[in-house]
């Protein structure tokens, strides 16, 4: 779970609108305008099995591993990786790093050969003149470890978060009422169990100035699923009414497990199969009752603090670059280090429209999740505000992790 107050819960919209797959713990994003959502197949043939013997296994280069080609062309997209290659460079400096990696489990992924991979990548990121002489070189010097994914097979589930832009007040009015709030004071000694959402908010969310969340309101939201979305995000950006901008950071959490609310909404038959965030939000602006029946059904609350314009931060504690970091169990895999992603991301096309794109995307992996448990869980991050959250509620894919390290 997340560990320190900068740490984005973003457990984008998936986490939110789950599909019913026993597999997975949740989804996390999920957004096509369809009632029920068919996952892309992919056409790929699937791998042999391979024989995983622990969570990441060296392999040879995998066949047809694709290029990276957002990082040439007209999305030259290269400045973006680096600066994120930066911020892992950053955090492997720290006290907290170096713990880290010396009870890391896996023989050969040591803090010191991340680093050295790392800087090397970032030199051939920036002398290579295109995506496929990229891809020669690090087929050349590094090597592949895969994740064992959710089956021993190298199968895992990608989904997407993302920031949020809501407009906000700074005072209560008859059109901003539903607060975010700074932590109490005495978060850390309250006693367990702690309170439940339902009994420091109420069941409708404006009972809070009966409970200990009196007096604590940090900044104020027109629509109470917006201030919910803004808790399962763990961060945001808000438009005031003044015209400024404000942003907020998780600050503290009560110790609950998250429980996703569309997967409630499924458990409940109120959909069949799957769902999208799209669909739960409409399903609740048409039924606003049914929130104060839901929303209370995950019990873990979450505080806020102003973060003074800080970038959307992950759980090392670094600023995390769309499409650039990913989230994952950080119980499990190495902080910071370099990974190359094949899976299917949406991307905007020029008549608007979010369309899936087979794709190989090197990224850096920065940010954890209550919910991204397990060697079968990879949450991308996807960017931004609206069309970013568009973007985000349709990832919602399978495919393959890799880890990448210099060769000795």
């Amino acid at each position: 779970m997340l560990k320190k107050p900068s740490i984005a819960l973003w457990m984008a919209v998936a986490i939110l609108t789950a599909t019913a797959t026993p597999a997975l713990t949740q989804t996390n994003a999920t957004a096509t305008p369809a009632l029920t959502q068919t996952k892309p197949t992919d056409p790929r043939p699937k791998p042999p099995a391979l024989a995983f013997t622990k969570i990441l296994t060296p392999i040879p280069i995998p066949a047809g591993i694709g290029v990276d080609d957002q990082l040439w062309g007209p999305t030259d997209d290269r400045q973006a990786l680096v600066r994120s290659i930066d911020h892992s460079l950053r955090y492997l400096q720290t006290p907290r790093a170096a713990e880290i990696y010396r009870k890391y489990p896996v023989a050969g992924v040591t803090r010191d050969r991340v680093q050295r991979s790392l800087t090397r990548f970032r030199q051939l990121v920036l002398t290579a003149r295109s995506s496929q002489a990229l891809q020669a070189a690090v087929e050349k010097e590094f090597v592949f470890f895969q994740a064992a994914g959710r089956d021993n097979r190298g199968t895992v589930q990608f989904t997407g978060y993302y920031e949020p832009i809501h407009e906000a007040s700074r005072v209560p009015t008859a059109e901003f009422r539903y607060p975010l709030f700074r932590p109490p004071a005495n978060l850390s000694r309250w006693q367990q169990p702690h309170p439940t959402r339902a009994q420091l908010e109420g069941r409708n969310g404006l009972q809070f100035d009966r409970t200990s969340l009196k007096g604590l309101p940090l900044v104020w939201l027109r629509d109470r699923l917006d201030a919910y979305l803004v808790q399962v995000q763990g961060s945001a950006k808000l438009k005031l009414t003044d015209g400024s901008i404000m942003t907020v950071g998780t600050a503290g959490y009560t110790n609950y497990p998250y429980t996703s609310i569309g997967k409630e909404l499924l458990k409940s038959g109120k959909f069949k199969s799957s769902m999208t965030m799209e669909t739960m939000i409409r399903y609740f602006k048409e039924n606003p009752a049914e929130m104060d029946v839901y929303l209370p059904r995950n019990q873990r609350f979450i505080f806020f603090r102003e973060t003074n314009g800080a970038p959307a931060t992950g759980s090392l504690n670094v600023p995390v670059t769309a499409e650039r970091s990913i989230a994952t169990d950080k119980s499990l895999f190495p902080p910071g280090a370099l990974a190359l992603i094949q899976t299917r991301l949406p991307y905007e096309t020029s008549t608007k429209q979010i369309q899936p794109l087979q794709v190989s995307r090197y990224v850096l992996d920065q940010d954890t999740g209550s919910a991204i448990k397990g060697a079968g869980r990879v949450d991308v991050y996807i960017g931004t505000g609206k069309v970013a959250g568009d973007r985000a509620g349709q990832v919602n894919a399978t495919g393959q992790l890799y880890y990448l390290l210099l060769k000795r």
